[in-house]
């Protein structure tokens, strides 16, 4: 199956009054690039996460998003700063007494202090938290990986058509070839005789004059190699999986071929199949840019 790079895809799992939520998006890149961002309190998940998402993702630049809530008394713990409330409820009496106020120090005056009081969420241990966070990161992974394989398939029919084209530009550019040589063979004969006059031609040297044109503009061996590249890249897209690097590596091969052919063209009809050609890898190109 071709994959494509971009993504999203977000899961939930809630149970005994607690709930997580991933969320994954990701978008081109060279390499493989995973970015994770988990409450403080859980940062230790971090490793068996990377390793469960590398598993399965291996290109692109992927974020992930964990979001944790609860409402279970177990997971929320008060703390007393006693020593801080000592020292306000001292200040307090010491203000009391250089103004002589009446006012006494009471319970719910200290309490309103900062950090007298805080709130801190307790957390259970690595494998329990595990357990509640899997199944979210997999619903999340189900939708993301079922996007990028729905975006591949659309990249791939695409690139498919393109390599249809490819394959008709030198079918063409084939049945060009030979009247190329004629098409000069007949102006140099032509020009020569025009030249000598009544002169006979050097039929030698006639043949040998041609025979290196021949060379010059002969274009065989660059549309047999394109043609074996246009098999390779289908061959590759049929079998599917992480592609990409090998699918981009064809098509500056591809393009090399073509840059040759444009550079050797003597003809109109082959040179602007050439351009056209050219144009068609260039957007097979970018296309596979997408590609895992």
């Amino acid at each position: 199956m071709i994959r494509s790079m971009t993504g999203y895809g977000r899961g939930e799992w809630s149970a005994s009054q607690r709930k997580f939520t991933v969320e994954i998006r990701s978008v081109n890149h060279r390499y493989g690039d995973l970015n994770i961002k988990l409450p403080k309190t859980m940062t230790f998940l971090e490793e068996n996460i990377r390793d469960y998402v590398k598993a399965k993702v291996s290109r692109g630049k992927v974020d992930i998003y964990v979001g944790f809530e609860s409402h279970s008394k177990e997971d929320i713990e008060l703390k007393l700063n006693t020593a801080l409330a000592d020292i306000y409820k001292e200040k307090l009496e010491e203000i009391q007494q250089r103004y002589l106020l009446s006012d006494g120090v009471t319970l719910s005056l200290i309490a309103k202090f900062p950090d007298v009081i805080t709130v801190e969420q307790t957390i259970g241990n690595e494998e329990w938290l595990w357990s509640l966070l899997k199944p979210a990161l997999d619903h999340a992974l189900d939708e993301f990986m079922n996007m990028r394989e729905t975006e591949g398939t659309i990249l791939k029919n695409n690139i498919l058509q393109k390599l249809q084209v490819m394959q008709k530009l030198l079918e063409k550019m084939k049945k060009q070839s030979p009247m190329v040589i004629m098409e000069y063979k007949q102006k140099l004969e032509s020009r020569l005789k025009e030249l000598l006059h009544d002169e006979e031609i050097d039929s030698n040297r006639f043949a040998m004059e041609i025979a290196l044109f021949a060379d010059r503009c002969s274009i065989d061996e660059e549309i047999v190699r394109l043609e074996s590249h246009i098999v390779q890249m289908n061959d590759i897209l049929s079998v599917g999986n992480v592609v990409g690097r090998k699918l981009d590596f064809l098509t500056q091969e591809m393009n090399r071929e073509a840059n040759t052919i444009a550079s050797k063209a003597n003809d109109i009809e082959i040179t602007k199949a050439a351009i056209e050609l050219k144009n068609e890898i260039e957007k097979i190109r970018e296309q596979i840019q997408n590609i895992e």
